[in-house]
């Protein structure tokens, strides 16, 4: 069976002026459902890059992408944006939410974009929030949060759509050691008891450390890819 996400000699070439820019040589990946994958490498590695293509918010200059048997590369725009709606979940390490917005209408956001019913879209939202223990603080907007808060919030926001795949650019990068550890064991137990894919994107060994395979880039390459036991957490 084919899996979830499959690159075949995946290319994305930039132009800088005169200049040609290979930001990914040749990429050649299959990830399957339910997998943890973190991917690392050192800045212009092409990680970035690769998180972008995957996500279906860039597309590849030629090679073949395949999500869910879908060929992402000569996909029109308007069905990449369905795709990013209601398959995929996005967290950032900015948190990017909307700062005189409540939590609960942060994590809105998406079913708002899908017309789906305020009311739904309030219980499920709800859920969501309550799923990543922020029980009792829908109202609460982002100023009223820790940094840890936030990035649940913007789980929440990920989580809402039922998504297929999560993809987490630097989700502890702006976080303490503690926040950290809680971030992370969400998104370990998304993965182990919902079966979400995970691609984790990452710098630091120790948050890579909890996916059970772990990809390393340099020069736009995938130079090395290694399953492993996952360090394990409890969500507290």
């Amino acid at each position: 069976m084919a899996g979830l996400i499959v690159c075949q000699d995946v290319w994305k070439v930039y132009r800088v002026g005169d200049v040609e820019v290979q930001a990914l040589r040749g990429i050649n990946l299959t990830i399957e459902r339910g997998e943890f994958v973190a991917v690392m490498g050192t800045s212009g590695s092409g990680k970035s890059t690769l998180m972008n293509l995957l996500g279906c918010l860039d597309q590849p200059t030629r090679g073949r992408y395949e999500l869910d048997g879908l060929d992402v590369a000569s996909a029109k725009p308007d069905l990449l944006a369905e795709l990013r709606n209601r398959q995929i979940g996005f967290v950032f390490q900015n948190f990017n939410l909307i700062p005189r917005t409540s939590a609960l209408e942060n994590a809105q956001l998406p079913l708002f974009y899908r017309g789906v019913s305020m009311k739904e879209q309030r219980r499920r939202a709800a859920a969501a929030l309550q799923r990543v223990g922020l029980a009792g603080r829908e109202h609460h907007y982002p100023s009223q949060l820790s940094g840890g808060q936030q990035q649940r919030v913007a789980i929440a926001r990920a989580l809402v759509g039922a998504p297929s795949i999560l993809f987490a650019d630097e989700p502890t990068g702006n976080l303490d050691t503690a926040s950290s550890r809680e971030i992370m064991g969400i998104l370990e137990e998304l993965n182990r008891q919902d079966g979400i894919t995970i691609i984790l994107v990452t710098h630091e060994p120790d948050i890579a450390a909890y996916a059970s395979r772990e990809l390393i880039m340099k020069d736009g390459q995938i130079v090395q890819d290694a399953c492993r036991t996952p360090r394990l957490s409890v969500v507290p």
